[in-house]
């Protein structure tokens, strides 16, 4: 991905945004400093929530590692506050590897407080624009069947379904289920 100092220049962050609801939610990049507001937004989800997510957001290696990966320029991540706590965030991720490098998954999450408000479309919004200015040419997003309002919030910008793998996700309880794959072409 691009320079994340040159991106940084270019845009508006921090800055305030009107959700549905009437609320308004500061938006901004996420820095290494906030690796303890991310867990402290992680320990606020319901555990049906935490059985879906590609890493364990609970996990403060994990926190740690995607600080590293922002900071390496594969990761940029859009946090949304409210009253100095996390609301929500949207992430877009590279692999760096040479024949996926123009492509980027999205990963969203919202807190409960949040939901219904648009809070999550702004921010795969958010993330979309700068995946544009990162100069990705697809996005990626990745979720079970059951995740029906994250797929219908995809849909409505304009990512479609690519693939269902049977049996490909493995939850915190063993069970197996179906992966669905959308995507979005960034230059459609």
């Amino acid at each position: 991905m691009a320079n994340v100092d040159k991106l940084k220049a270019t845009l508006i962050y921090p800055r305030e945004v009107k959700i549905r609801d009437g609320r308004n939610v500061s938006v901004r990049l996420m820095e290494a400093r906030d690796n303890q507001r991310i867990l402290k937004f992680a320990s606020s989800l319901p555990p049906d929530d935490l059985l879906f997510l590609r890493t364990d957001i609970t996990d403060p290696r994990t926190i740690d590692e995607w600080v590293r990966s922002i900071e390496a320029g594969t990761t940029i991540t859009v946090l949304a506050e409210l009253d100095s706590d996390v609301a929500g965030y949207a992430s877009l991720h590279t692999d760096g590897a040479r024949w996926t490098r123009l492509v980027g998954e999205v990963r969203v999450q919202v807190g409960v407080d949040y939901r219904g408000a648009g809070l999550g479309k702004r921010l795969v919004g958010e993330i979309f624009r700068l995946g544009q200015d990162f100069g990705l040419k697809k996005m990626a997003a990745m979720m079970t069947p059951d995740q029906k309002s994250a797929r219908a919030a995809f849909e409505e910008l304009g990512f479609r379904v690519e693939a269902t793998l049977q049996d490909w996700v493995v939850d915190r309880e063993g069970g197996s289920r179906d992966l669905v794959i959308m995507s979005l072409d960034c230059e459609g």
